[in-house]
This record gives C-alpha cells, sequence and structure tokens, in this order.
C-alpha cells in the first residue's frame, strides 16, 4: 500500500497530482515515527538529552500534523498546507541540529531524515508555488 497511491486516487485530485508534496508526506509520516523512536532511545541515554527529547518529540507531533493535513484533499486548504509544510521544515532543522550534536547512531539516523524531510517540504511548497 502506498500513501502516494491513496492521494493519487483521490477523486478531487485528478490532474492536480502534485508528486513532491506526495513525497514530503510519505516523508514526514516516517519522519514521524523516527523521530519519536529518536525521543524514547534518548530517553534511555545516560547523559542529559532533554533538549534532544524535546525537539524530538515536537517534530515527531508537527510531521504528524504536517502529513494528515496535507493528505485531506477534498476541497484543497492551500495556504494550511503550505504553513504545515514550512513549520515541518523548522521542526526538522532544528531537531536535525540538536541530533547531529550527539554520538550515537539513533540521533544520526534521526537527522538524516529530518533533513531529508525538509527538504522534501521545500520541494513541495516549490511545485505549490509553480501550480499556482
Amino acid at each position: 500500500m502506498s500513501i502516494k497511491e491513496m492521494i493519487r486516487e483521490h477523486p478531487q485530485v485528478g490532474a492536480d497530482y502534485n508528486e513532491a508534496l506526495a513525497e514530503a508526506v510519505k516523508h514526514a509520516m516516517y519522519c514521524a515515527a523516527i523521530c519519536n523512536s529518536c525521543a524514547d532511545a534518548c530517553s534511555a541515554e545516560s547523559m542529559d538529552m532533554s533538549r534532544c527529547i524535546r525537539l524530538c518529540s515536537d517534530c515527531s507531533d508537527i510531521c504528524t500534523a504536517t502529513y494528515r493535513v496535507a493528505t485531506r484533499r477534498t476541497s484543497g486548504n492551500v495556504a494550511v498546507i503550505e504553513s504545515m509544510l514550512k513549520t515541518c521544515i523548522a521542526a526538522c532543522e532544528a531537531c536535525a541540529d540538536e541530533c547531529e550534536k550527539h554520538d550515537n547512531d539513533h540521533c544520526r539516523r534521526c537527522a538524516r531524515m529530518c533533513r531529508e524531510c525538509a527538504d522534501d517540504c521545500r520541494k513541495a511548497l516549490e511545485g505549490m508555488k509553480a501550480h499556482a
């Protein structure tokens, strides 16, 4: 099953299918899960990881909200989707910046996913502007 196919098959999408937005949705879903897992792993670390836990948790929640809003295609709400993508970029960049400070596998993986998600959200924004 593919979220991209689900979006493409929506009756109100038709020719307005935006591949970049669908990719951002997919990666926001992955990023939400990875950030959530990283926050949990950080809680098991012996050093103080409270800032990383906070930023991972915030990023996970924002990515979740972003993918949920962006998958709703009935009566499109472009302004809100654009706002969510911008917020997602900010959250992903803050989380990646923090995770890159830590020398552990889960934070390195989280930082990579956050950078990828932010890049995809930027591409989706560019695609939405070009389509407008």
